[in-house]
């Protein structure tokens, strides 16, 4: 059995969100009118609620009638972790063990579009690549949560192609914060699946494809730092609040760590797949094309 989708989407010009059924798209936003945005469904704790009541209702409008965006409109926070999967730390061939902490750097929602949208290539270099990653929603509030409590501080699971500009990640000296923030340089999506168990995200299948080639593919259970672990750390320095959206990092075979580098270019599509989630599709653009 499928698992329940829930998406943000455009119709014309105005936003909604809905559930994304094999027929067609529920029109959710329209029922539910005292949640604007499902940042708001999260925070009520009705996510799981509305997953359940879609299955009655009958599509509102075709697939092909919308415009995915990311899921949650205006996160207070998106933050991302670095170098979480075995080989990838190996690729630093710095001779350095795996941290003991997690990496993190924070982007913000204009770095991202939806499911099916173009990543776009930036005039001020070439060096667009991807990063395939499994993405968790909070859906509790939290300050220095417990590893043992973290699970229950998810909503929803989502797929992200964490899209960097790998020359500007080492423009300055101490941080990857202008590389990772380029406009529309990333996507998340297509959808959020309610989160349910451990079982759901403990050994999940995660590959990338570019242009039906596979470049990324490793699983969950092998990253250095977990689920749980990644939540407790966040939450220590900084309350995570329903919205809140963590990237968890991406297994080696970035476009980077070829010799030479392949870099994405315009007119190739990058797929990010994951078990029980779903498969996130962009095509790339210049931005002088726009």
């Amino acid at each position: 059995m499928n698992p329940v989708r829930l998406a943000t989407f455009t119709l014309g010009d105005k936003r909604r969100y809905g559930a994304i059924a094999s027929k067609g798209v529920i029109d959710l936003s329209a029922r539910y009118s005292q949640w604007p945005t499902l940042r708001e469904v999260i925070e009520a704790g009705a996510l799981r609620r509305l997953a359940e009541e879609a299955e009655a209702f009958a599509p509102d409008f075709p697939l092909d009638a919308i415009a995915y965006q990311i899921p949650i409109p205006s996160p207070e926070k998106i933050i991302c972790v670095g170098v979480n999967y075995p080989d990838r730390n190996e690729e630093y061939k710095d001779g350095q063990a795996a941290p003991s902490n997690p990496s993190l750097f924070i982007r913000f929602p204009r770095s991202f579009v939806g499911h099916g949208a173009p990543l776009v290539r930036p005039p001020e270099s070439p060096q667009l690549d991807y990063e395939g990653e499994i993405v968790i929603v909070i859906g509790k509030a939290g300050r220095r949560i417990a590893e043992a409590d973290a699970l229950s501080h998810i909503a929803a699971l989502s797929l992200c192609n964490e899209g960097t500009i790998r020359d500007w990640v080492r423009h300055a000296k101490f941080n990857v914060t202008q590389g990772k923030n380029f406009d529309r340089s990333g996507s998340i999506g297509p959808w959020l699946v309610p989160f349910s168990d451990e079982a759901q995200i403990a050994d999940i299948a995660l590959t990338t494809r570019v242009n039906g080639a596979l470049r990324q593919q490793d699983r969950t259970g092998r990253m250095i730092f977990s689920f749980r672990r990644i939540i407790a750390y966040v939450s220590t320095f900084t309350t995570l609040v329903p919205g809140d959206i963590i990237v968890t990092g991406t297994p080696t075979g970035a476009g980077a760590r070829f010799e030479p580098p392949i870099w994405l270019k315009p007119g190739d599509v990058i797929e990010v797949e994951a078990d029980g989630i779903g498969l996130l599709r962009n095509g790339v653009v210049d931005e002088a094309a726009q």
